[in-house]
């Protein structure tokens, strides 16, 4: 995972004077957050299939919306705002491949505004809600190991980020990403 350009705790410092009511920390924070953003959506970008289209951009706009339009966020530290910008990504995918699942059928692609247009074919809108609902499984099971996948895979935390944001050893975050990801694989492949 790249390091961040600016001080952790800047941001968290800036976080916390937010959550205070300082609005002149939020005039500072964002442009910080901003580019945090854009480092998680590229991180989450990476990992899907190369004709994936969804813009960057599209996705970091629509996540810094949701994170900002928060009223009295309680912000505890860099972390937790990865965290939780990381649920918003996902949600976000989640909700857009529901509404292309939803759609008649078009023969291919279909176009949704975010910000910018973004496709997704119908096989990879498929692919995501299915990853969604095995993670609601696995959250019903074990919400801890459901909560690394969603900050390693969606947040591209590493191993000591998820074990300061789940309070846990970084052993620990580990594992459960490892027992997690094998559950995951054969939940996944034994819905074909």
């Amino acid at each position: 995972m790249d390091e961040p350009s600016v001080s952790p705790h800047r941001v968290t410092q800036l976080l916390q004077q937010w959550s205070h009511g300082d609005d002149s920390a939020l005039a500072e924070l964002t442009p910080l957050v901003y580019e945090e953003l854009r480092r998680l959506a590229h991180h989450y970008m990476e990992g899907q299939s190369p004709n994936h289209t969804l813009q960057t951009t599209a996705l970091v706009n629509e996540a810094y919306l949701r994170l900002a339009d928060q009223t009295n966020p309680r912000w505890q530290n860099r972390a937790h705002f990865v965290a939780v910008a990381a649920r918003a990504m996902r949600q976000i995918v989640v909700d857009y491949a529901r509404s292309q699942r939803s759609q008649k059928r078009g023969g291919g692609a279909l176009k949704v505004e975010l910000d910018e247009v973004a496709i997704l074919s119908p096989e990879q809108s498929k692919e995501i809600v299915e990853l969604h609902e095995a993670l609601e499984r696995l959250d019903t099971l074990d919400s801890r190991k459901a909560r690394v996948v969603e900050l390693k895979f969606f947040g591209g935390l590493n191993y000591d980020e998820i074990a300061e944001v789940l309070k846990i050893a970084r052993r620990t975050a580990r594992r459960d990403w490892e027992f997690a990801r094998i559950w995951l694989y054969r939940e996944l492949h034994s819905v074909d």
